[in-house]
């Protein structure tokens, strides 16, 4: 049983109800995680709470050498959640460690945190008066995490919240929380405060516990647009901060000046590593010109990738993540064929030798899509590549910003006026100029945008410090003992009367 982490004591729930986690390889039971009961839930928010008012006095050069051991421990075990990730998240070993590292990113860009924080001063403002402004904690703070990346998204969250001198609630993916409790057992052998970091287990009734419970101020997710509005929306009438990262639908447009063999490998990379299930993975091509040859070229490529279970070594592609995310995927490849699309690759019914049972989907290519298929308004999240053609760069772009999500958009030319002209008129957050993933590093922030993103701050960077800290402005002023002229009643001013 997957343990809650209350005030610093990893305890088993009371909860009479639990889910298994499964490995989608094998769909063998490898734990089961408990559904917190709301008393538990009360007693983890209780904790963080209790631990606030000494954790905020921390001095920040204490945080943030507790974040400097926790990177190091991070790359100690790095194989052991890597290893971890893969049993019950499915993605290839190489992939996992990637996952990791992607995370650890963020917990050393929170070692630098005392800059990151840093106020505002103005001397002298008005006669004999400074103003300055500092930036404080909010208080108890919760993320709640999804499936896809069962160690980087948790890193996204309490590291920076923490570090800013917050406590922090955490739900892990019920899919996969073996990784948050490992990463939570190195906070706490780095040094990291009991109850500053707790953690519980659930489905919707814990997610809408934390929306709904006075004592959190701000709450960070990653996942589907469904859960993330009915989040964004709870939350935020509670009064809440909420920073909201949701689904994708991310576009590349390839030129004819495209560089050939880059190209693929970047669309291939993109289109079907981690099995299609990233928030960030490229899940249509929008060929300018002539289509057929790149086709051919994707399909040569595609079809020499192995998938297989993400420990074998060999491994190019893991299962996706349960028996129902492969479904709903098949059923979507299926309504584009019945919507006139052209299956090019069609990896629905892969078997893979010795694990027969897993959730495996092979690289899968549809060609001929528009704009008005169920598969291309859905993210599939799935290793399903879609291609579309357009006549022109400007029609390429008028397919990309008509659909709603605004994630990533990449485009591949060797024209630096092309390319330019993208980034300046292209609707998503995230641009990629021969680039097919273009996540930002922790000195910047995850910047998705339109349907893709709810709230006003974006997760790590200097965007995520503001969103886990509020501003305090104070102006003092220090006289000397003969002041004299008596009260004033108007509104102060900085101009002498």
């Amino acid at each position: 049983m997957v343990p809650n982490l209350i005030g610093g004591s990893f305890v088993d729930s009371q909860s009479s109800e639990s889910i298994d986690v499964l490995n989608p390889a094998t769909q063998q039971v490898v734990s089961q995680v408990p559904l917190t009961s709301n008393e538990e839930f009360k007693a983890a928010v209780s904790a963080a709470k209790q631990a606030f008012p000494a954790w905020r006095n921390t001095p920040v050069t204490t945080r943030q050498r507790i974040m400097f051991k926790l990177q190091e421990l991070i790359r100690r075990d790095m194989d052991k959640l890597a290893m971890n990730i893969t049993t019950e998240q499915g993605k290839t070993l190489k992939d996992a460690h990637g996952d990791v590292f992607r995370g650890l990113e963020v917990v050393e860009h929170a070692c630098g945190m005392a800059t990151l924080q840093m106020g505002e001063f103005v001397p002298n403002v008005s006669s004999g008066i400074d103003t300055f402004s500092i930036r404080e904690p909010l208080g108890v703070c919760a993320g709640i995490c999804p499936f896809n990346f069962p160690a980087m998204i948790p890193l996204w969250m309490f590291p920076v919240a923490v570090t800013c001198g917050n406590t922090f609630v955490l739900k892990p993916s019920e899919k996969d929380p073996g990784a948050s409790i490992m990463l939570a057992e190195l906070a706490m052998e780095a040094g990291l405060p009991d109850g500053v970091l707790n953690i519980v287990h659930g489905t919707q009734n814990i997610v809408n516990a934390i929306c709904d419970d006075e004592d959190i101020r701000a709450v960070s997710f990653v996942g589907s647009n469904t859960a993330g509005m009915h989040i964004y929306s709870r939350a935020s009438a509670k009064g809440k901060r909420v920073q909201s990262n949701m689904g994708a639908k991310n576009h590349a447009i390839v030129l004819p000046d495209a560089s050939i063999d880059a190209t693929l490998n970047a669309l291939v990379a993109a289109g079907f590593g981690a099995a299609g299930q990233r928030c960030m993975a490229l899940s249509t091509v929008v060929f300018v010109g002539d289509s057929k040859s790149w086709e051919d070229k994707l399909l040569e490529r595609a079809k020499g990738l192995k998938v297989t279970a993400g420990t074998e070594p060999d491994a190019d592609l893991g299962p996706v993540i349960s028996k129902q995310a492969k479904e709903r995927i098949c059923k979507l490849i299926q309504s584009g064929v019945e919507g006139g699309a052209r299956l090019v690759l069609d990896g629905r019914n892969i078997v893979v030798p010795g694990y027969e049972h897993g959730n495996f989907i092979g690289p899968t290519i549809v060609s001929g899509v528009t704009a008005d298929m169920e598969c291309y308004k859905e993210e599939i999240f799935g290793p399903v590549l879609l291609c579309m053609q357009a006549d022109s760069l400007d029609e390429a772009m008028k397919i990309v910003n008509r659909n709603k999500y605004g994630n990533g958009a990449s485009i591949f030319t060797s024209s630096g006026v092309a390319a330019r002209k993208f980034q300046t008129e292209i609707e998503a957050g995230q641009v990629g100029i021969n680039v097919p993933i273009p996540v930002p590093l922790p000195f910047f922030s995850f910047t998705g945008s339109k349907a893709s993103f709810a709230g006003d701050l974006n997760f790590y960077g200097k965007a995520g410090v503001q969103f886990y800290t509020q501003i305090k402005t104070v102006t003092q002023q220090w006289k000397g003992l003969a002041s004299g002229s008596g009260v004033s009643m108007a509104m102060p001013t900085s101009q002498k009367s």
